[in-house]
């Protein structure tokens, strides 16, 4: 038996004669060079049901404190840490993304048509439409020292409110970004910047105290990247991403490293991404995984979600049972735990490392690993075992006794034989090994491995019996 290297960081998009390997519901975590193995594979957190608001999808959501707030149809929420629900005011849509931003004593949403604003006080509890004769109407807000900033929709002009009151607003207090002819998209504030982003380029203005207006455009600070999709433009770790795009055409997923924007998606990955019919209406949303920064970003046209692991710089699938995407869409950081909204419903989850179900339905974990090959000889594989944490199966029910399954390509990863299930090893049975054997003869082998029961999914390398066949 030798060892193998199975699993790398490759990701089909264009050939699987170049490369099949593929993840679904996993990331990678490389491990010290002195360990029992270089790379483990770990399964994605699972979601624990928090408290649902019903058939239809959350529009937006925000924390503040203790506190929950959330818009759902036409009604304003505050929710407690035990997920009781209080309608704190209504607004006049039921529809559209709502965007929500606080200056620490007001709470300041859009409603979804991009003219309507609505301010909730904090100490007072008054919920009060902006009715100020000033105000232009708003696309999106942020904040930034004191001021609430808005997108004026359809132009390229932002609007700041009054200094820490977002009912009261001046129809002069604009400014415009005119680096390029593009119309703004959403003006987002990070690490005391205020970025502007239009269609195909993106502007830094910063506050410099000027009386008449307090801010005002960073010498030099503008960039030919717009933004593709508004509700991609995220914080991420200690900076912001977003789904970009010039004028050359097509879309990637950048990252700004101060004010440039720096590439983290791959060819392959931007292959696919570029053969959606519409990228437009992709949403992301991002979170620390015990040291992970983890962005996910879905594409509803694209009935797809990607993962995104700032750690191993990997990109992997995720998927919800019996969809093609993972079914969550908006997330706030809550009391330490990551919250998350469903695309397709009102429900609310706490995103769980140690949950191995979406809210009881199966999690999918799948893996498809390297070519496996020899100088195009022919390789006889008499067995394969598969390093994993066995004796991690539930005591009773489904994952009493955990399986995971071989299937075997000897065509590059086109096409797979014949399903292998194996046991994982029933729980406290730490020594079970799972192996497979007299796989065959093959130039080219790949592997899928695939895991659904309800159990920690972990594996760490792989051993192979292997010999030279006859050509």
């Amino acid at each position: 038996m030798q060892a193998i290297k199975l699993f790398g960081i490759g990701q089909y998009g264009k050939s699987f004669n170049v490369t099949a390997q593929e993840r679904l519901n996993c990331y990678l975590e490389v491990q010290p060079g002195d360990d029992r193995s270089v790379v483990a594979v770990y399964g994605t957190p699972g979601l624990d049901l928090f408290t649902s608001f019903g058939d239809t999808p959350v529009r937006g959501i925000y924390q503040r404190g203790d506190y929950i707030y959330a818009v759902h149809r036409g009604t304003f929420y505050e929710v407690n840490n035990a997920g009781v629900k209080i309608i704190r005011g209504t607004i006049g849509t039921t529809s559209g993304r709502v965007y929500i931003a606080d200056n620490g004593s007001q709470l300041m949403l859009t409603d979804g048509t991009l003219t309507g604003g609505y301010v909730y006080n904090y100490s007072t509890l008054a919920f009060t439409n902006i009715t100020s004769a000033g105000f232009l109407g708003a696309a999106t807000v942020t904040w930034q020292d004191g001021y609430f900033i808005t997108v004026i929709p359809g132009t390229q002009r932002f609007q700041v409110s009054a200094l820490n009151d977002g009912l009261t607003w001046d129809a002069l207090d604009y400014a415009s970004a005119e680096s390029n002819p593009d119309n703004l998209v959403i003006a987002i504030s990070d690490n005391s910047n205020l970025y502007l982003f239009g269609t195909v380029s993106t502007e830094f203005w910063t506050n410099n105290g000027a009386t008449d207006f307090p801010f005002g455009r960073v010498s030099g600070g503008a960039t030919e990247w717009g933004c593709a999709a508004v509700n991609t433009v995220i914080k991420y770790d200690n900076s912001l991403v977003f789904l970009a795009k010039n004028r050359m055409g097509q879309v990637i997923v950048a990252r700004m490293n101060g004010y440039t924007p720096v590439r983290i998606s791959t060819p392959e990955l931007e292959f696919i991404i570029n053969n959606y019919s519409a990228v437009s209406d992709a949403t992301a949303y991002s979170y620390m995984l015990g040291g992970h920064p983890m962005l996910e970003i879905s594409f509803p046209t694209g009935d797809a979600t990607w993962l995104y692991d700032g750690l191993s710089q990997v990109w992997s699938k995720l998927s919800s049972y019996n969809l093609n995407r993972h079914r969550t869409s908006i997330n706030i950081n809550y009391l330490e735990k990551t919250i998350v909204t469903d695309y397709s419903n009102g429900n609310l989850y706490r995103l769980n490392p140690l949950s191995y179900t979406d809210n009881g339905d199966p999690i999918t974990f799948e893996i498809i690993s390297r070519h496996i090959y020899q100088d195009d000889k022919r390789l006889v594989i008499d067995s394969l075992q598969l390093d994993l944490e066995a004796g991690v199966g539930a005591a009773t029910g489904q994952g009493s006794n955990p399986q995971i399954m071989l299937a075997v390509s000897k065509d590059g990863g086109h096409e797979y034989g014949i399903e292998q299930w194996v046991s994982m090893g029933a729980i406290g049975n730490y020594k079970y090994r799972a192996i497979w054997r007299r796989l065959g003869i093959s130039r080219d082998w790949v592997f899928k491995f695939r895991i659904t029961d309800p159990v920690k999914r972990v594996i760490f390398g792989a051993t192979a019996s292997m010999r030279l066949g006859k050509s």
